[in-house]
């Protein structure tokens, strides 16, 4: 496909994508169904198992469909199966998986930050350049203010209809570097990987997925003499600028993957007996346009933070410092499922064929690359710091996955010429049946484990009303209280929530409303320029004052902008606030502890205070 045709298909199939995902999602989202029920998930399979026979069995007999559908069927069929069968489980629920709880609760933060303003932001501190990548919660922001819904809200629907935009924009990819039939089959390998890891998080997932027909395409440019492939390269360049705004650590990885490539490139050319000039020449000087065009890019979204770095500003961030379980390299072509047989066959393919596929060269240098950054990352352990490894292991089972579809595709061109023409019709009927069968299985795999497993918080968090999914309040639970805290902070303030600063034990309420944050809840969500322990030492200061006065003159002389307001913990002994420490590379790497603050310290005419539930809000006059 020519560098014309992908710019021109590329905003069709996206607008495309956000309408079917829209079209499917909501009405799943107004059935009403009550839980616990498996009708989501039996309806999930069966929506899931009708799509992809209708995408498999195009692609098998492509040349039987009118020329004129081709297109538009794939177009729709693929949102639609990566919206249905993430939509179905999460019908009882407005909130996306993961709930509120944990890294979703920050997540949702930063798009309720947008949602209320367009303004770069910090997801949580006032005057902050914004350090986490801004670009997805940012358009979900712009989503949230077309459809008029909250951001919180606005959430779900726009991670849904961003997953079924990465599914056709996968296909589209694919077929710039293979036959669209091919293309097919590869995008729908891609999207069965993303049911079982990747749609948790959505603004990486599109990183994730495009980056391996992106390698394939670079592999070409940074090989090929023949050509100048400028159009391809200033692509390249954009999509390392995409992954820049949305998710970085797949910037700094893609990098590394064409440095590699190039590096590959250079070393065969002079085993070849090239000269060193025009031997590194080429390559270096494609490397060059592509992390040009990747910077442009990039600094839509970094141009603050980098200004505020120039600026000498003091940044020390713990981003990186977590050494989870998953650190350790993967290796999906051994799990005992069909997922991991199909990933092994990939392996085989890529090792057997690299030296006559360039797309399995290509793919096996992004192997290596992968391998290569867990090793990395384990030596960055010397230097207190990771490099989240954990998570490539994304970008290994989509490019596995893909490998095994590239490959069973060889051994059965390699096969049917020699089969017994009697027995053709048969084999050719199976080649569908078993790969259809291999797919829907993985769907209900992913059904009845990680969606499952992400989908139940859902259900459970509660909504800033009180009440959760299934229509329960506890009070003895912090989320049925979260109608009242809103109230309390807006009446006792008298300001609306954009305007107000917080300093709270209670980090949820931060996701239901634009309120600015004194303290992030940990140091490897703060942003490097918050400096997050010197807050840390000023709470406590305040905590150890020895009465209202010299709380107030601490308040007014604090080197950050004082709270607004303090949301605090209710207990026999006193007022209680929760802390983070970095603990890496321990396991939680967050060591938590409690900051206890007399109530006398609010007895006095400064402070106005509210009781709710387990809580005191307690706002500055």
């Amino acid at each position: 496909m020519s560098p014309g045709r992908l710019a021109g298909e590329l905003p069709v199939v996206v607008v495309v994508a956000v309408g079917v995902s829209l079209a499917v999602q909501f009405p799943i989202a107004r059935l009403g169904l009550s839980v616990p029920t498996e009708l989501p998930a039996i309806a999930a399979t069966a929506c899931a198992a009708l799509l992809l026979a209708l995408l498999l069995g195009g692609a098998r007999w492509a040349d039987r469909v009118p020329a004129a559908l081709r297109l538009p069927a794939v177009w729709v069929a693929l949102p639609a199966l990566a919206t249905t069968v993430l939509a179905w489980p999460l019908e009882p629920t407005r909130l996306y998986y993961g709930g509120v709880s944990v890294d979703q609760m920050f997540r949702m933060q930063y798009l309720t930050r947008f949602a209320d303003s367009p303004a770069l932001a910090d997801m949580n501190y006032p005057g902050l350049a914004p350090y986490y990548p801004a670009g997805w919660f940012w358009l979900g922001g712009r989503f949230a203010e077309l459809t008029g819904m909250p951001g919180w809200a606005a959430f779900k629907p726009f991670a849904l209809l961003t997953i079924a935009v990465t599914a056709g924009v996968a296909f589209t990819l694919w077929s710039a570097v293979v036959r669209r039939r091919i293309a097919v089959l590869c995008a729908v390998a891609t999207t069965l990987s993303g049911f079982l890891h990747g749609f948790d998080e959505p603004y990486a997932w599109m990183s994730v997925a495009w980056l391996v027909p992106v390698a394939v395409a670079a592999w070409h440019v940074l090989r090929c003499r023949e050509h100048p492939h400028r159009a391809a390269t200033v692509g390249i360049g954009l999509y390392l600028g995409f992954a820049a705004i949305t998710y970085a650590l797949y910037l700094a990885f893609a990098a590394m993957v064409l440095v590699v490539m190039a590096a590959v490139v250079a070393a065969r050319r002079l085993r070849a007996g090239g000269a060193w000039r025009r031997v590194v020449g080429g390559p270096v000087l494609r490397l060059a346009v592509i992390g040009a065009v990747a910077a442009a890019v990039a600094l839509l979204v970094w141009a603050p933070f980098v200004l505020a770095k120039l600026d000498g500003a003091a940044s020390a961030g713990a981003a990186n410092r977590y050494l989870p379980a998953e650190s350790v390299p993967p290796f999906p072509f051994l799990e005992p499922t069909l997922f991991g047989a199909l990933c092994l066959a990939g392996f085989c393919w890529l090792v057997l064929a690299f030296r006559r596929s360039e797309a399995a060269a290509a793919l096996l240098v992004l192997t290596a690359s992968v391998y290569a950054w867990f090793g990395l990352s384990t030596l960055a352990v010397a230097a207190q710091t990771t490099l989240l490894a954990f998570r490539t292991t994304a970008a290994l089972e989509v490019l596995l996955a893909v490998a095994g579809v590239l490959g069973l595709l060889d051994l059965w061109g390699w096969a049917s010429t020699r089969l017994d023409a009697r027995f053709r019709r048969q084999v050719a009927a199976l080649g569908l049946l078993l790969p259809l069968a291999g797919a829907v299985s993985t769907v209900e795999t992913a059904l009845a484990s990680t969606v499952d497993e992400s989908a139940a918080p859902a259900y459970q968090d509660y909504y800033p009303t009180g009440a959760n999914a299934q229509r329960r309040t506890d009070p003895a639970l912090p989320g049925s209280w979260n109608d009242e805290l809103t109230a309390a902070l807006g009446e006792l303030t008298g300001r609306a929530p954009a305007e107000i600063t917080v300093l709270t034990t209670y980090h949820p309420i931060m996701s239901f409303a634009p309120y600015w944050g004194f303290q992030q809840e940990t140091p490897h969500y703060a942003n490097p320029l918050s400096a997050y322990e010197d807050r840390a030492a000023v709470i406590r200061e305040w905590a150890a004052a020895r009465g209202p006065g010299e709380l107030s003159a601490l308040l007014r002389r604090s080197p950050f902008p004082a709270p607004d307001a303090f949301l605090l913990r209710r207990e026999s002994d006193g007022l209680h606030l929760t802390l983070s420490h970095d603990a890496f590379p321990h396991q939680p790497n967050v060591q938590v502890y409690d900051v206890r603050f007399d109530p006398a310290l609010f007895d006095s005419p400064a402070f106005v205070r509210r009781d709710a539930g387990p809580f005191a809000v307690i706002a500055t006059r």
